[in-house]
């Protein structure tokens, strides 16, 4: 075993062992322990030594199913997609983000300008 194995098996007895501790107490903690326990399993094929094997053809990528039902490997959408409408011959919706801050920036200085303007023909001297 190498060093990163050593380390990723000792995570996940660490999450088992959380898992067990959870389960004892009871409760909202019971709950958690379940996922807990499928987190150290799913851990355990993360060792960087099956992680290679895996990568060269030499250990199974596919493990044998636990009973429990998995999400589907393709998508399940039969029909096509229709295409989504373009706006100007933009993938984007909306009006340009760049437009849309140059006309508030332009808006806040007129509104600046006419607010200081005002306060001049009203002096409080």
């Amino acid at each position: 075993m190498t060093k990163g194995d050593l380390l990723v098996e000792r995570g996940a007895n660490r999450l088992q062992q959380l898992s067990r501790q959870a389960a004892a107490k009871g409760g909202l903690a019971a709950k958690l322990a379940d996922d807990l326990a499928e987190d150290a399993v799913f851990l355990r094929k993360l060792k960087p030594s099956l992680i290679k094997a895996r990568v060269k053809g030499q250990a199974p990528i596919e493990q044998e199913p636990d009973g429990r039902p998995e999400a589907p490997t393709s998508p399940q959408i039969v029909a096509p997609r229709p295409p989504k409408k373009t706006k100007g011959g933009r993938q984007g919706t909306g009006p340009n983000p760049f437009l849309v801050l140059g006309v508030a920036l332009a808006a806040g200085i007129v509104l600046a300008k006419v607010i200081d303007w005002r306060g001049h023909a009203h002096p409080r001297d």
